[in-house]
């Protein structure tokens, strides 16, 4: 679960979440969340069911005439975005909580194609003599 201050976010997703959240416990009437309190919750407190997550996504989504697509696709999309600026795979499984680069591989090594060519390029530059372009 996700804890503000626990997980690398910008400082801009933090203030939008923290204004979002202390919005939402004052219309709820529950005053300031503790310390260790989960940012997604359910107004007890308690973490959010995945189904009822899932649920009130679709409803969101249909509300707000936005394309139906499942709430975890947005993992596979940060992930994918995270693949694109050219951070390591170490740094992308830890980030998903994957327990081995191994799995993010399986899951997301058809977007890391990219990386071939600066591999080659990389390698061919070793083998150039001074002066050759």
């Amino acid at each position: 679960m996700c804890r503000l201050g626990t997980e690398p976010f910008s400082r801009q997703a933090v203030a939008i979440l923290r204004a979002h959240w202390r919005q939402h416990l004052d219309t709820l009437g529950l005053g300031k969340p503790d310390t260790d309190a989960l940012v997604f919750s359910s107004p007890d407190g308690l973490p959010l069911s995945p189904d009822n997550l899932s649920r009130d996504w679709r409803r969101a989504c249909r509300s707000l005439g936005l394309p139906m697509v499942m709430f975890h696709a947005l993992r596979h999309t940060h992930a994918s975005a995270l693949i694109v600026k050219g951070l390591d795979v170490v740094q992308i499984s830890r980030r998903l909580g994957h327990g081995s680069p191994a799995i993010t591989l399986r899951i997301y090594a058809h977007l890391f194609n990219t990386v071939d060519s600066a591999a080659a390029d990389a390698i061919e530059s070793v083998f150039r003599k001074p002066g050759d372009r």
